[in-house]
Parts: C-alpha cells; sequence; structure tokens
C-alpha cells in the first residue's frame, strides 16, 4: 500500500429518529489496541446507554471488527464498519451509541439510522490522506547546509527536524520516487561530504 486514507482527526455526530438519540464517534488509531481503548472509553462515557455499537478497520492484516451489542444482527455494527469500507478508509474506529426513545425502528429505520450517525461523524473528522515516504538523515558540514538548505523545498525534501551542534543533523523525508534524486542532490551539491544515513518507509500526511 503506497498511500492511504483515515479520519484527520476525533469527531462526534448526533442523529435523531422517532425520539432515539445516536451519538457517533470516531478516531484515528493505528493498532488494534488503540481501537479497543476507544472502544472502553465510549463504553464508559456512555455507560447508561441501551447500545454502544462499535466496528473498526486497520491497515495491519486489514483486520477489522464489529458488535451489534445487542441490537438484531447485521442491524448496527456491520453497517457501521461498512461505512467505513464505502468511505474508503483504514486506521479508523467508529462507536455509535443509541438512546432508545421508546418507538422501534425496524430493521430498515436501524440500518438508516446507524449508518447516518457513522458518516455523519465521518464528515465532522474529516480526511486525511497519508503517502508512503523514505524518512532519512543526512549530516552536513555548516557551509553545505548554508548552500543547499535553502534548495530542499524545491526537490520535495520535508524538513522534519534539523539539530545544530559541531555538524547540522537534518531528519528528512521525500516521495518514494524521489529518494534517489534527493540523494544524488545531496551528494552533488556537497561534493560528497554529506553523511547519508540509510532510510526507512515511512507514511507521512499530506
Amino acid at each position: 500500500m503506497k498511500e492511504y486514507k483515515t479520519v484527520a482527526k476525533a469527531a462526534e455526530f448526533i442523529y435523531e429518529e422517532k425520539k432515539s438519540v445516536f451519538i457517533g464517534h470516531v478516531a484515528p488509531v493505528s493498532t488494534e489496541e488503540e481501537a479497543w481503548a476507544f472502544v472502553e472509553k465510549m463504553r464508559k462515557q456512555y455507560a447508561d446507554a441501551r447500545h454502544n455499537v462499535y466496528a473498526y478497520l486497520l491497515r495491519e492484516n486489514a483486520k477489522n471488527r464489529y458488535s451489534d451489542d445487542r441490537e438484531p444482527q447485521g442491524t448496527a455494527g456491520l453497517p457501521v464498519l461498512d461505512t467505513i469500507r464505502k468511505s474508503e478508509l483504514t486506521d479508523t474506529v467508529l462507536v455509535v451509541t443509541r438512546y432508545f426513545g421508546g418507538v422501534l425502528l425496524g430493521a430498515g429505520g436501524l440500518v438508516r439510522a446507524y449508518t447516518a450517525a457513522a458518516a455523519g461523524a465521518i464528515k465532522e473528522a474529516g480526511i486525511a490522506f497519508y503517502r508512503e515516504q523514505i524518512a532519512f538523515d543526512v549530516v552536513l558540514q555548516y557551509p553545505d547546509y548554508q548552500r543547499i538548505s535553502a534548495e530542499l523545498a524545491k526537490l520535495d525534501i520535508r524538513v522534519k527536524d534539523t539539530v545544530f551542534s559541531n555538524e547540522v543533523l537534518l531528519s528528512l523525508s521525500v516521495p518514494v520516487a524521489a529518494y534517489q534524486r534527493a540523494v544524488d542532490f545531496l551528494r552533488d551539491k556537497t561534493a560528497g561530504r554529506a553523511e547519508i544515513r540509510e532510510g526507512k518507509s515511512v507514511f507521512c500526511a499530506e
């Protein structure tokens, strides 16, 4: 996977249907442990609610899980998971809390309500795009740093961190396809003096 989408932040959305209140909460996560922690947090926060339905989908081995939490099978957790999938998201957890309003909604009504609460929470959160990059460090002498620092952005080289000591340590990232070009640039501009440390693949927000 060279890129993926998740929600940009945690968010909440409230949807009402025939006096039942559905509260959707969504958050970005990167591990199953983080997803479970979010589910448990919502369960404790809304312990007085009749249902706390959840679903999550992760990049890691495409792990996914959902629960109807005592709603009729297939009317709650699966629609929430399907909403994540149809939004083409991953590394995302969603919990929809329902406070029963006394009127039965039927299977179709439940599917629509849980889907609406989930989709609304995703819309409130916004979407974050992540693309694969190569992160690497380079050690420069001060004259070399002063010579090339203004040119890095032109080559789509992002400076993640800069440490000044006897030398300058730059933590950089570049798109995968631009990595070799960046390395060649650093070597050419410093006449080979740049100490380029081995890079690793990471995902960075666009």
